[in-house]
């Protein structure tokens, strides 16, 4: 973050301090937005910004917390401009914390340039609709639930489920395909992450620090670290200076670039204490009724602009409690995205590594991204029959416990045997990047005992040209 001339505010009065907030009297000076520094008789300054402003009065959140500040001995320095985090090729390889300044010990990279955090949305009328596809490495993603440029997805999880190896693996070992190109033709140079984590443990960050900064990884990514032991409040700012500087690597110097928050959760709980503290009317279960707004303005930053190269993808990931998907931030995340992908506490128990759930996951998107000239010509009507199948085998799993395995016909048994090996063979990888065509083939190997007749979402070209060793009629 960068610094500004400060002058006083004439005649400041702090007359209320609240949680991380700091109510400052004839502030007529501050406007929205604007940092401030918050200086008391004990301690270096503080960093603050102005959430509210009207009639002389100002509500100011301090970075800092306000442990140890007084109202007779505060005062208020405004740096007359809202938070802005530097930008440029030089941040590539580092990592920062949540404000955007350096936590590796460093030296403040070398900026191309200042901007402001609070971007806008990207505007509809130059928006290009998303239609290529990202190799995840992941077959229940690449194959039933593909990723494309400038789409934004989320990952539903529980608490205690592996989404963050999930994330890191995507954000790790994603390609970019060349549209009608083969499996080598990939554009790695020109993709980097820029991954953001608020609210973690001290040992998840180090582990996202040996995962991200690790062997060819490191010159193409930037982490920001906001830590559980933060300021709460700076994790308000730290989806924004993320989404500022993949903006640039983005649009102004034409990189493909993912970038993964974690986890959103954590954000909307700080947006949570920050109404309480402001005494606003809660929404359901205590989060402001603006959480919506608020974060479709993160997310709706992602996209392609038209005419332009380069493309900012998200992939943002929330914890739900309890396991509910209609929570207010799981479920209001929804609205905004195009899909979602949930993680399954019963595959996680298993064993199976990711733990994806395709039936209730989805990507809109998909269709847009996949087909000749893209992925593969049989894609959709193999990722349509593998869903088909695997959602009947799961019904006849549910039979299985009433009736009894030896009373079922053997098309049901074939149906239940596909239902197993789905899980083991194509949605679990234990560690294992697949390319898409890997992908693919290990899809059409799980429907090789079925007769040609029942793969009725398949064009029977397709069946003779990829099946090997499959039944007939």
């Amino acid at each position: 973050m960068t610094t500004a001339s400060l002058y006083r505010i004439g005649n400041t009065d702090v007359s209320r301090i609240a949680g991380p907030l700091v109510v400052v009297e004839a502030a007529e000076a501050l406007a929205y937005g604007d940092l401030v520094d918050v200086l008391s008789g004990q301690g270096p300054p503080r960093r603050g910004q102005v959430l509210e402003a009207a009639a002389g009065r100002a509500v100011v959140q301090v970075f800092g917390g306000t442990s140890g500040l007084g109202r007779t001995d505060t005062t208020v320095l405004s740096r007359g401009r809202s938070a802005h985090t530097g930008v440029g090729r030089d941040y590539l390889g580092r990592i920062l914390d949540g404000a955007g300044r350096p936590r590796d010990g460093g030296p403040e990279p070398l900026a191309d340039e200042e901007r402001d955090v609070n971007g806008l949305p990207l505007n509809p009328m130059v928006r290009d609709h998303p239609d290529e596809f990202i190799e995840t490495g992941i077959s229940a993603i690449d194959g039933l639930n593909t990723l494309v440029r400038g789409q934004k997805l989320p990952i539903f999880s529980g608490y205690g489920l592996p989404a963050n190896e999930l994330a890191a693996r995507i954000a790790t070992q994603a390609r970019v395909r060349v549209p009608g190109g083969n499996d080598q033709d990939r554009t790695e140079d020109n993709f980097v992450v820029v991954f953001a984590a608020m609210g973690v443990t001290r040992r998840e960050a180090e582990f996202f620090q040996s995962r991200f900064l690790a062997g060819d990884a490191a010159r193409r990514t930037v982490v920001l670290l906001n830590l559980a032991d933060d300021p709460t409040i700076e994790r308000i700012l730290t989806p924004r200076v993320a989404l500022t500087l993949a903006e640039y690597f983005a649009f102004d110097l034409g990189l493909h670039v993912l970038t993964v928050l974690t986890d959103v959760t954590a954000y909307a709980e700080a947006l949570r204490e920050i109404a309480a503290a402001r005494e606003e009317m809660p929404g359901r279960r205590g989060y402001p009724g603006y959480m919506y707004t608020d974060l479709a303005s993160l997310f709706e930053r992602a996209g392609r602009v038209r005419g332009r190269p380069g493309s900012l993808t998200q992939l943002m990931i929330l914890s739900m409690p309890d396991d509910d998907i209609t929570h207010p931030v799981p479920d209001l995340t929804g609205y905004i995205t195009e899909g979602q992908i949930v993680l399954s506490r019963e595959l996680d128990r298993a064993g199976i590594d990711p733990p994806i759930d395709v039936l209730p996951s989805l990507s809109r998107l998909m269709n847009s991204g996949i087909g000749a000239g893209r992925t593969r010509e049989d894609h959709r009507g193999l990722a349509d029959q593998l869903y088909a199948c695997y959602a009947r085998g799961k019904e006849v799993r549910r039979l299985l416990s009433i009736v009894g395995e030896s009373a079922l016909p053997a098309e049901d048994r074939r149906y239940l045997a596909l239902a197993d090996a789905f899980e083991r063979e194509f949605v679990g990888q234990a560690g294992e990047r697949r390319s898409l065509e890997q992908t693919l083939d290990a899809g059409w190997r799980l429907l090789t005992d079925f007769p040609d007749g029942e793969l009725k979402r398949l064009k029977p070209e397709f069946i003779a040209r990829y099946r090997k060793g499959g039944s007939t009629p």
